[in-house]
């Protein structure tokens, strides 16, 4: 078994990965910033070891940094949580190199599903359906042509990468020409690379995703799916467990799909398939996240499944704990993010230090956290402060005990996104399930 793990990130996710480590018996090791000397997740590991400066790049993402502190520590596996290296094949490389078991799929595995291109031509060789459009990267000439062959509007989307960034809607062929170079030069300074193409926008789309885990020995399970379509800029606020009126024959669809990208690649650990879901009812496969996601917690909740306690297990060279068969949905949950943003002022992120922290407590709440009274929200890292999850025996009960937790959950110092969240829940679109990507914009304003 594993003994002692490094955590390569920071804020939430951390804190989650050291407490299924301690739940195992396994000693856990953070690493900081300058920036985050103080931080929760430093008090929350065995032990912590600084990694830089502020700045990203100078610290969580200095792959050499991070290969010599677990050397130094003796940690011989490290979880790479979500973000920063997590979906970085030169990293697992690294880690393989230096003998250090890394907590995800294999280099190969992320090669080929860690960009959208190769992941679509996986898809297609697996008979999973896609979203219409390129398969190959585009140069700008080329770009226009297909848009023109396919027809407006289209999405132009950046192959590396993920959380929003590089996304355009064209809607006509004079808004593609300036929004190409600007795709490409947010593409370039997010992910090193320009490398974008061209798909065909779906009005209206639900946007959903099936959770996956499978061992080394062959073993894949999937676990149903997490409707994710209450999102702004394509940055998710909102998720649920299970979808709002999913068919029995779209969730078997879309499970088999998750499977056979898996059994494709060889896929091994944690991992999740994202789908769109059209009006009509059919879904196309939209890329595969190499990793542990954010809204993770909803789906241990309804499948009582502790999905990064199995990602150390598979590591660790154990089977899968569970078969298909073994897999069910009990009740329902919903997770909202909360984040440091005023959605008052478009968004506008919120720094500072937080002078008041209280998490809501009852039947059926989790709040899994990367802060506490007295942290600092810098400007350096992504603004998500904590992930509020409220589970009940049915949809209605779960919104029931959400409205009251976010009523109850004080962060003071900073501006939150709780009183949008709090909006959300209450709207009659939201409780009788009838929404799609586009709620935000249509009912809330959002950018």
């Amino acid at each position: 078994m594993i003994a002692k793990v490094l955590v390569a990130n920071r804020g939430e996710i951390a804190v989650r990965i050291f407490r299924a480590c301690a739940r195992l018996g396994i000693r856990s090791v953070a690493i900081y910033s300058d920036a985050d000397c103080d931080a929760l997740h430093v008090r929350s590991a065995d032990e912590a070891y600084p990694c830089g400066a502020a700045p990203a790049r100078e610290s969580y993402l200095d792959i050499d940094r991070v290969i010599a502190i677990a050397k130094k520590c003796g940690a011989d596996a490290i979880h790479p949580g979500y973000g920063f290296l997590s979906e970085n094949a030169a990293f697992a490389d690294e880690c393989a190199r230096a003998n250090i078991r890394f907590i995800g799929p294999s280099a190969d595995a992320i090669r080929a599903l860690g960009s959208k291109l190769t992941s679509r031509r996986v898809a297609l060789r697996a008979g999973v359906p896609i979203v219409p459009g390129a398969t190959e990267a585009l140069d700008d000439g080329a770009a226009i042509a297909f848009a023109q062959q396919i027809g407006f509007p289209v999405m132009v989307k950046v192959s590396e990468g993920g959380g929003g960034r590089g996304l355009r809607l064209v809607r006509r062929e004079a808004e593609l020409v300036a929004a190409l170079p600007r795709a490409r030069s947010e593409a370039a300074a997010s992910f090193g690379s320009e490398a974008i193409y061209i798909e065909k926008f779906i009005e209206h789309p639900r946007h959903i995703e099936i959770q996956v885990l499978a061992d080394d020995r062959g073993g894949a399970i999937q676990l149903m799916e997490r409707e994710c379509s209450i999102q702004r800029r394509h940055q998710k606020l909102l998720e649920e467990a299970p979808g709002n009126r999913i068919p029995a024959e779209l969730r078997e669809g879309m499970g088999e799909a998750a499977i056979a990208m898996v059994r494709a690649v060889g896929y091994v650990g944690a991992g999740t398939c994202e789908f769109l879901v059209d009006s009509d009812g059919n879904f196309h496969f939209l890329e595969m996240n190499t990793r542990i996601q954010v809204e993770h917690a909803i789906s241990e909740e309804v499948t009582r499944i502790d999905i990064v306690r199995e990602m150390i297990r598979i590591a660790a060279g154990e089977p899968l704990a569970y078969r298909q068969s073994d897999v069910a949905i009990h009740g329902h949950a919903i997770e909202a993010r909360i984040y440091a943003e005023d959605p008052d002022k478009k968004f506008l992120p919120s720094p500072g230090t937080i002078t008041a922290y209280r998490a809501p407590e009852g039947p059926g709440l989790r709040v899994d956290s990367g802060v506490a009274e007295g942290s600092l929200v810098s400007t350096h890292y992504d603004a998500m402060l904590a992930k509020l999850i409220a589970w009940g025996e049915d949809r209605s009960q779960a919104i029931e005990r959400l409205v009251a937790a976010v009523a109850d959950f004080r962060i003071e110092g900073i501006r939150t996104s709780l009183p949008l969240h709090a909006r959300i829940l209450q709207h009659p679109e939201f409780l009788a399930g009838r929404y799609d990507t586009s709620f935000l914009q249509e009912h809330f304003g959002a950018p």
